[in-house]
């Protein structure tokens, strides 16, 4: 059974009626998670949407903080019993957002974060139409291509795949119509600022009703 996506099973006394869904997505490279956990600190009610995976959990991963990390076949069984508000693969790998989560933390009131790609958007404004979404974009094509060198992690070959992807990824968020922003970093801070501001705006102005 689908979990009751207006009412948590159980009020707590920190519980409020002004839960959201935050949707941030970007290209690599863009500095979409950086700007994703600025904005989870200076919320105090934001929680981050952990997402499930199948990739191979690393020495830098935290099990349950980073990833979900599940089996090939645990993932397909969620799948199959629609626990996911919305799936991908990338790059062999599987990344899922679990829905009861997402639906309990927004009906106790708080902003729930889920930092997923322009199709997984798609998906989760489908299903939660009112979920808030920004994009982030780099200065300039340039500036992304070097800052996904800057990183020393991976040959040109693949650099130059994952370049060729951001650009498709840019231009879809532009055409989707799903991104009620966009907000371009240039200064980590200062688009931090600018996020958690748009954010803090868009919940006040839903709270009033406005």
């Amino acid at each position: 059974m689908s979990p009751d996506p207006t009412h948590p099973p159980h009020r707590l006394s920190t519980d409020t009626d002004d839960g959201m869904v935050l949707i941030i997505s970007g290209p690599s490279g863009a500095g979409k998670t950086t700007i994703t956990r600025g904005v989870e600190r200076s919320i105090a009610d934001a929680v981050f949407s952990v997402s499930c995976t199948t990739r191979p959990k690393t020495d830098a991963d935290v099990d349950g903080v980073d990833y979900h990390f599940v089996s090939d076949e645990q993932f397909e069984a969620m799948r199959a019993k629609d626990e996911f508000l919305e799936s991908a693969g990338v790059y062999g790998k599987k990344y899922g957002t679990p829905k009861a989560w997402v639906y309990a933390q927004r009906a106790r009131g708080r902003l729930v974060i889920l930092e997923i790609d322009v199709q997984g958007a798609i998906l989760v404004k489908k299903q939660i139409p009112d979920a808030y979404a920004l994009f982030i974009l780099p200065p300039d094509e340039h500036t992304l291509l070097a800052r996904l060198r800057s990183r020393k992690r991976e040959d040109e070959s693949v650099i130059q795949r994952r370049f060729a992807a951001a650009k498709s990824e840019m231009e879809a968020a532009r055409v989707s119509g799903v991104y009620d922003e966009f907000i371009v970093n240039e200064h980590i801070e200062r688009s931090i600022k600018q996020a958690t501001d748009l954010v803090l705006s868009q919940r006040a102005r839903r709270r009033w009703g406005r």
